[in-house]
């Protein structure tokens, strides 16, 4: 019998097209949304309650990922891959709530100062910057498992998974910092 033509190799390029055409996309709206627009009155609408929903998806994404990590280091890998689409899907709507509020409201202050104002914004600086690692690092992850290129897909999450809990954890840890900093409401 002869011999057997190999399996065709799939390009990944078109993938990696995608997910940086899309996190530059969802980078530049970002941007556009904080430096540019600065937020502004949008006629009835009152998302003055969104902050808390976020900061409960971030702690919801944190912990997916921690029960993930879990049920993936137990081998109960049905279990990790749910987990990890909910982790997904609570950060990805926490994303288009943030864009949400802050197009209609603008960015929130810090309202306080001293050593706790330079914690804020040391723990705000850390947050952002690697916040841009998550959606790109997400969409690979999955991307990986998808083909079940599991070696490469647990290259990326061993990065990726401290990371991303990082940014959900102290996406609530700012939300309490900013409340706290606010003066109270008559």
């Amino acid at each position: 019998m002869p011999n057997a033509a190999p399996a065709p190799t799939v390009s990944d390029r078109s993938f990696y097209v995608f997910t940086a055409v899309v996190s530059a996309a969802a980078l530049a709206f970002l941007s556009y949304i904080l430096l540019i627009r600065r937020g502004g009155a949008v006629e009835g609408v009152d998302l003055r309650f969104l902050p808390a929903v976020n900061a409960s998806l971030n702690a919801l994404a944190a912990s997916f990922l921690a029960a993930g990590w879990v049920a993936i280091r137990r081998g109960a890998r049905r279990a990790h891959q749910y987990l990890m689409v909910s982790a997904f899907a609570s950060s990805g709507l926490f994303l288009v709530c943030y864009l949400a509020y802050h197009y209609v409201h603008g960015d929130t202050r810090y309202a306080g100062g001293g050593v706790m104002k330079a914690v804020y914004l040391a723990i705000l600086a850390s947050h952002v910057l690697l916040s841009l690692f998550v959606v790109p690092g997400a969409l690979v992850s999955f991307y990986f498992a998808w083909r079940k290129s599991f070696s490469r897909h647990k290259k990326v999450t061993r990065w990726l998974a401290p990371i991303w809990l990082y940014v959900s954890v102290t996406g609530v840890v700012i939300f309490f910092m900013l409340r706290g900093s606010l003066p109270a409401s008559p």
